[in-house]
């Protein structure tokens, strides 16, 4: 401003031109609508003195040093969020200039690069569900799962889903904001023995449901039975929709397989970070029946006139072009970005390096529930057969806990009595393949040092 530091390259006779341009007679008669009393004053900043760009980095690392990372401090926090260890060709791709952008490009046709790299992760996001077609991706798991919802009642023109108490509760209050906006309803199945109970499902079955959402593994960490329960959905013309963890589907049976209709999931974990909670990646992959129904982004392979391999967007009659009041969603960008790190992570691990990591998640997470149910006063919550997670219940808050955890420098799982108060005090541990013995064994002290 003009009684101030300048940090706008603007002259004094720039700065009259635009003033006089809107009738304002100075810069602050622009902010006249704002009350004073929030308005800042001109010695409200209180800024230090000047530093040079030496002092100045390292001043910032010493305010970045308060912070604790998860190569310090072992994490068992998951609930959609996993701490994975992602090879450090995934950055090296990422960081190239053609790629790091997030946004689909507008001019498609003349970046055949991104176009591919977005191909091939749909290719794969193919192969790990079984599914026919996938999107470019969308914003989070949450967003796909009630996307895939929305698809659901256009596809079945019917507007009520039944979804699983076992589905991560806040996938469900996405779900229910999306519904509500569409004035479609939403029923939720209850539990039985931290799954979805199959008898009262039955039951909740009508000619009105649009489709049966399910999460594989569920909220707790166990693995859902799906034998039979497609046969039941499509007899009452229903869709199957499963919200999956991708890395299980490389020990798991691909949702296709049980006759899922769509296939949606988090793909934070396939090469991202989880930077303090995002950006994250969803993913929606469907038959190729439901193709006109996928929201989003779709490449497409094609050749050009003199036989050439090419890439396309293709079914573009969605979202922000062309007839808009007829689109499939209101999902207007992807997260490209995010899309090519997990297409990198997949091809650079293989099949056999996917089913490595899901193997060793596993093994660990059977290690850690054997040990920490051991102790006494905690108790696994369910029986059955889980994947990287697993509930335990407390003989304590769960808040107490992890602020103990804390102290002793670790972070501690996920409190579910907030939304599942039936349990009382009980906590979701996440182990995947970056723990180690040690650091198992040392959560496991630290939980009896607590007692």
């Amino acid at each position: 401003m003009s009684g101030g530091r300048h940090y706008l390259p603007l002259t004094d006779a720039e700065r009259r031109e635009m003033l006089a341009a809107i009738d304002a007679s100075s810069v602050e008669q622009l902010f006249d609508e704002l009350p004073p009393a929030i308005r800042l004053k001109k010695d409200g900043l209180k800024l230090p003195p000047p530093l040079s760009e030496m002092e100045v980095l390292s001043h910032l690392g010493s305010l970045a040093a308060k912070n604790r990372h998860l190569r310090e401090y072992p994490c068992y926090l998951g609930a959609g969020v996993y701490d994975h260890f992602i090879p450090s060709v995934v950055q090296h791709i990422t960081g190239r200039s053609e790629f790091y952008t997030a946004y689909t490009p507008y001019q498609a046709e003349i970046s055949q690069g991104v176009l591919q790299s977005i191909f091939e992760y749909q290719t794969m996001i193919c192969r790990l569900t079984g599914m026919e077609a996938s999107n470019a991706s969308l914003y989070d798991g949450a967003t796909a799962l009630a996307e895939a919802a929305v698809a659901s009642c256009g596809a079945t023109r019917r507007d009520r889903v039944l979804v699983s108490r076992a589905v991560n509760p806040y996938y469900r209050q996405v779900l229910q904001s999306y519904m509500e906006a569409r004035n479609f309803g939403v029923e939720e199945i209850p539990l039985a023995e931290g799954k979805t109970d199959h008898a009262k499902l039955e039951t909740m079955l009508n000619q009105n449901t649009a489709a049966l959402l399910l999460q594989q593994p569920n909220i707790f960490g166990l693995l859902e039975d799906m034998d039979g329960v497609a046969e039941v959905v499509h007899r009452y013309g229903a869709l199957l929709v499963i919200s999956a963890d991708p890395i299980s589907l490389a020990l798991c049976r691909a949702p296709a397989e049980y006759g899922a209709d769509i296939v949606t999931g988090e793909g934070q974990n396939l090469g991202n970070p989880p930077s303090f909670g995002g950006p994250l990646l969803g993913f929606f992959a469907a038959r190729k029946k439901l193709l006109r129904r996928i929201p989003g982004r779709i490449a497409g392979e094609t050749k050009d006139r003199e036989g050439r391999r090419g890439f396309v967007l293709t079914l573009q009659t969605r979202e922000q072009h062309i007839r808009r009041e007829r689109a499939t969603s209101n999902i207007c960008s992807n997260q490209a970005l995010n899309a090519l790190a997990a297409a990198v992570y997949l091809a650079a691990l293989g099949p056999a390096g996917l089913r490595e990591v899901a193997g060793h998640c596993l093994q660990k997470s059977v290690y850690a529930r054997k040990n920490i149910t051991a102790i006494k006063g905690f108790e696994q919550a369910f029986t059955g057969v889980h994947f990287k997670e697993f509930a335990v219940k407390l003989p304590g808050s769960a808040k107490d806990l992890n602020r103990y955890l804390l102290e002793h420098k670790i972070i501690g799982g996920f409190d579910l009595e907030p939304h599942y108060p039936e349990l009382g005090p009980a906590m979701l541990f996440c182990v995947t393949e970056t723990k180690t013995r040690e650091q198992l064994d040392g959560l496991v002290e630290a939980l009896e040092g607590w007692l």
